[in-house]
């Protein structure tokens, strides 16, 4: 079994799993609101286990959002940026997605500029500017971490995961998609997702694919969670990484 370091890089506490001895390729996923780094960081044994030998390449690291939701009642609970649940709740049911779609949510660029300083040390611990990135996460996670390749100061990645996102800051991402003419686009959502619609993950995959963007969407009959394909996928991507 790979150790798990529990280790800080740059300002967000993380933890780090390397599949090998001399890892060269970042993996970096970012979870969910109300989750913590816990949350996602067994994705890393399952990639690890399907890559095999091809797993020596890889480090998979697992930020902690930078806000405690121990106020809210939940003492491990993190986020990335504060979510209004009830009046998100509100738009999901009335199906009004405009002013989640075009919603800049405040804490984001803070958010977005702490992932990419811990991507340019992570990085930097691997093989500096030339290291090939993997970039993603779920729900929230999904969201920084498509608005860290389209508005971060790091360059894009080779692969952008989106595990059940949405689209928000849609006018800023729109002129931003040109970004991602080198990056790969996964992304996966449930069809009874009750918490981010749907409808939402297919305007996302819109833009993407309007922008000519390289994308690969998987539906799947589930709710707000990550099915057994997406990790299969992925970890074929991944591949698709490393033997570049």
């Amino acid at each position: 079994m790979p150790e798990v370091l529990r280790t800080q890089i740059a300002s967000l506490d993380c933890i780090v799993v390397d599949g090998g001895k001399a890892p060269s390729i970042g993996v970096v996923i970012c979870h969910g609101y109300g989750a913590s780094y816990d949350d996602l960081a067994g994705l890393s044994h399952e990639w690890i286990s399907l890559l095999g030998e091809h797993s020596e390449k890889f480090r998979f690291i697992f930020p902690d959002a930078p806000n405690s939701l121990a106020e809210l009642g939940m003492p491990q609970g993190r986020a990335w940026w504060p979510i209004n649940m009830a009046r998100l709740a509100e738009a999901v049911q009335a199906a009004d997605f405009e002013e989640l779609h075009e919603h800049e949510p405040p804490g984001i660029h803070e958010a977005r500029q702490a992932l990419c300083e811990t991507v340019e040390v992570a990085k930097e611990q691997l093989e500096g500017e030339t290291t090939r990135l993997a970039l993603g996460g779920f729900s929230q996670g999904a969201m920084l971490a498509m608005d860290t390749a389209l508005r971060g100061s790091i360059p894009p990645p080779q692969l952008l995961i989106q595990f059940s996102g949405t689209v928000i800051c849609q006018p800023q991402w729109r002129e931003a998609m040109h970004r991602l003419s080198s990056t790969e686009v996964f992304q996966s959502h449930g069809t009874i997702d009750p918490i981010l619609p749907y409808a939402s993950a297919t305007t996302l995959n819109g833009m993407l694919t309007e922008a000519g963007v390289s994308t690969r969407f998987h539906s799947f009959q589930g709710p707000h969670t990550i099915d057994l394909e997406s990790v299969t996928v992925t970890a074929e991507l991944l591949h698709k990484i490393a033997m570049s």
